[in-house]
């Protein structure tokens, strides 16, 4: 009897833990991979640590020839002349009937859950989510984005669990185009 129970104990626990796990974030139906692949602006987001004080924040995406996802996360830390800091995860996709669905891989083994929830049909805006509702971002192609379309965003964000209220909106700084020489008689 002594040692039943603790395999009682255990199948009680897996019990509730089942009972208890809500089903996974829906995911958007499908992602034509090669058209999602580029660079992203991220526009809000829930920051990780690694991404408290960002400025200028742009994820760009690169399909390998294994099918895994080069992804370069850049920066200037805490201010427009910050620290240029530079990331370099790697995406796994674990859906490939939607590539909705990715391991997003900082240190091995570990591949962090990310998930596509939200993309428009012109592959203009998009939300990156995560089952445990502990980070999101809100992504665009250009660095800033009309007021409304944040605002249907956000409340997008609050519509799946999120606390919309820690949204954090990114800067951006728009850079001016330096004068061609060749064009600009001055």
């Amino acid at each position: 009897m002594k040692a039943l129970k603790p395999t009682i104990i255990a199948a009680l626990l897996l019990l509730l833990t089942a009972c208890s796990s809500k089903p996974p974030m829906a995911t958007v139906d499908y992602v034509d991979i090669q058209r999602f692949m580029g660079d992203w602006y991220v526009i809000a987001n829930i920051p990780t640590f690694l991404e408290k004080g960002a400025h200028n924040p742009i994820e760009s995406y690169r399909l390998d020839s294994d099918g895994s996802i080069a992804t370069t996360f850049t920066f200037n830390a805490d201010s427009f002349d910050g620290e240029k800091k530079t990331y370099q995860p790697r995406g796994f996709v674990t859906n490939p009937q939607t590539n909705a669905e990715w391991g997003m891989q900082f240190i091995w083994p570990i591949k962090a859950d990310y998930r596509i929830v939200y993309l428009d049909a012109e592959y203009q805006y998009t939300v990156i989510g995560r089952n445990n509702l502990d980070y999101v971002w809100i992504m665009a192609r250009s660095p800033q984005i009309p007021a409304q379309i944040y605002t249907e965003l956000e409340a997008f964000v609050g519509s799946l669990g999120y606390d919309s209220g820690l949204l954090e909106k990114a800067p951006h700084q728009l850079l001016q185009e330096a004068p061609n020489p060749i064009s600009d008689p001055k």
